[in-house]
């Protein structure tokens, strides 16, 4: 594939030609994906990835000398990202743009996680906010239930029940109907900053 999603500059082609180029594995390329995308607490991530260790959904992008497979899942959001390499002192950086990456968008066949995480950031926790709190999954078990933390002014405070109960489950289970629960897994005996304690 000729047209590249991600920008790798010059220096970062050569600094990552040249760390592939030393791998013992024929054909070792990288893999780069998003954690948590979608979310403020997105990551972009780069492995190492042998021929044949890439998944199904996963794409192919040739740079020159080496080639990237993008997780499939992650392609959107790392719309417009760019990688570079600098050069310092203590030997040398890469690092990874993707300002797409946590900026909560949800298309057609977005995973039962995304649609969660989604109603998550954009919805409950900016009313969590003005308590101080928040909410993240934690896990979306097999059976579909959504396993979340609250934390900030949430953690701890004597509300915590209603809130999850008629705010976080009750929202959550009618825009997502296969949702089958919705848990909180909280160490609520932390009380430091409870909005009520």
């Amino acid at each position: 594939m000729t047209d590249n999603l991600i920008t790798v500059t010059a220096n970062a082609q050569e600094y990552l030609r040249d760390l592939l180029e030393k791998q013992s594995t024929p054909g070792m390329g990288v893999r780069i994906f998003v954690e948590r995308p979608g979310t403020p607490h997105a990551e972009c991530c780069m492995a190492y990835c042998p021929e044949g260790e890439q998944e199904d959904k996963d794409v192919r992008y040739d740079y020159e000398g080496f080639h990237a497979w993008i997780d499939g899942n992650s392609v959107r959001y790392l719309e417009d990202a760019v990688i570079d390499y600098k050069k310092d002192s203590m030997g040398g950086q890469l690092t990874f743009r993707a300002p797409k990456s946590r900026v909560p968008e949800l298309s057609e066949d977005a995973s039962l996680e995304e649609r969660i995480n989604y109603i998550l950031y954009s919805e409950i926790n900016p009313g969590l906010a003005a308590h101080g709190g928040n909410v993240a999954l934690l896990q979306l078990t097999d059976d579909n239930v959504a396993v979340l933390e609250f934390g900030g002014g949430c953690q701890g405070c004597s509300a915590v029940d209603m809130t999850l109960r008629d705010g976080v489950e009750r929202t959550l289970k009618e825009r997502i109907p296969e949702l089958t629960a919705v848990r909180d897994k909280t160490d609520h005996t932390v009380t430091d900053n409870a909005y009520y304690k």
